[in-house]
């Protein structure tokens, strides 16, 4: 009977030692874990970026089409000389990382057409800028 009553004291759960290890495991497994997710965040917005541009590449020479050239400021496809409907809506022409894209016509890279690019997430990177011109970014 001693025994019985020594038995149903005993109390289930974790000691201190056991909780603070699995609390240190669940860190090293988020600190390995936070650089790749950021990684992939930097990729995605890139990648992003670069569709944004060929899209407004493409608006650009829609607007072309209807209008006769090519505009002289991304502004004219919000908002068309001849009081038209939008090629592209104003958020379209902010990249990912919350600043306006480039425009420039004639283009450096795209001969006869218009340049549209980003500079990515770091400013002045050369290696940052995501441009319509990219086979990818």
């Amino acid at each position: 009977m001693l025994r019985r009553d020594q038995h149903a004291e005993v109390r289930g759960g974790f000691t201190l030692m056991e909780v603070l290890v699995v609390v240190a495991i669940i860190v090293i497994l988020a600190g390995a874990a936070v650089p790749l997710f950021m990684n992939r965040l930097e990729e995605s917005k890139r990648k992003m970026a670069w569709v944004n541009a060929k899209t407004i590449a493409s608006a650009a020479e829609q607007y072309k089409i209807n209008i006769g050239d090519y505009p002289t400021a991304l502004t004219e496809l919000v908002q068309p000389p001849n009081g038209g409907t939008p090629y592209v809506e104003p958020s379209a022409l902010v990249d990912p990382w919350g600043r306006e894209y480039q425009y420039a016509y004639p283009g450096q890279h795209n001969t006869g057409k218009p340049d549209v690019w980003s500079v990515g997430g770091r400013v002045g990177d050369p290696n940052g800028t995501v441009g319509n011109w990219m086979t990818s970014p």
